[in-house]
């Protein structure tokens, strides 16, 4: 079995020889697309480096050079990160992809969804909802508050506590399923600044952010107290989107 150095390695080369041979090119070509002079001087980066990185051997790139590379390859989103991947790195323009819309089909979905829907980023911002999640949600998804995030809402609304059945609990799972997404964008500054407000406001979520727990967004079931709906019972599903990852989808489906 080939270790990922190899793999990043026929990678490269693969993406390098689709490219076009440039216009100025001169002389017969024995392999198609780019040489790899041409390659390293498009990413700006040395012509060994990129005989190493092809060879497989064990000279690591840096998260810039791969990141140069990416584009000096044209690779699409998919292509650059799994250039990253089989190169163990993060992609250092991460934040651009977390600012980035959501798709209006994606969007579309949470309006036909029958019960309560919402898509939420990368630092879990609600991003958009339909109607029954804003019914649910009351003080987070009925609010003006311009980012809607979950973490602030349940730890920091005296709604949430009222609405969310074992709150304490329920809360703490939260904490160890959002370090997830957080590992992965650890260095954001909007993500760091979030875990230093909520560690100074609320101090179950400093004392539970400290315990270093991590667990994926699994679904199951969701209580709820709600003032006009009474005692409600939901299960949640929670999507990944394969063009958008850094969103999610999830989706509550009432219990009767």
């Amino acid at each position: 079995m080939q270790d990922l150095t190899h793999r990043l390695g026929q990678f490269i080369r693969a993406h390098r020889e689709q490219l076009p041979a440039p216009n100025c090119s001169a002389g017969k070509r024995r392999t198609p697309g780019l040489r790899r002079e041409e390659l390293a001087q498009a990413a700006g980066i040395s012509t060994t480096l990129v005989t190493w990185l092809e060879q497989g051997r064990h000279q690591t790139a840096s998260p810039v050079t791969l990141a140069r590379l990416a584009q000096a390859l044209q690779l699409n989103k998919a292509e650059r990160g799994t250039l990253f991947e089989l190169a163990e790195k993060r992609d250092p323009y991460i934040n651009d992809v977390l600012e980035s819309e959501v798709p209006a089909t994606i969007s579309a979905l949470v309006e036909q969804f029958s019960g309560p829907c919402y898509i939420l980023d990368a630092r879990w911002n609600a991003k958009c909802w339909n109607s029954p999640a804003e019914q649910l949600f009351l003080g987070w998804l009925d609010s003006k508050d311009s980012e809607h995030n979950l973490l602030r809402y349940t730890f920091l609304s005296a709604k949430a506590k009222q609405l969310i059945t074992n709150w304490s609990s329920r809360a703490q799972r939260l904490i160890a399923e959002f370090r997830v997404d957080f590992n992965r964008i650890a260095n954001d500054g909007k993500a760091q600044q979030l875990i230093e407000e909520l560690c100074e406001q609320s101090p179950l979520f400093k004392e539970c952010w400290h315990q270093q727990n991590v667990s994926y967004r699994d679904g199951g079931k969701r209580y709820f107290t709600h003032p006009t709906l009474g005692e409600c019972c939901f299960e949640q599903t929670t999507l990944l989107i394969a063009s958008a990852p850094q969103i999610k989808l999830v989706c509550l489906t009432l219990i009767t």
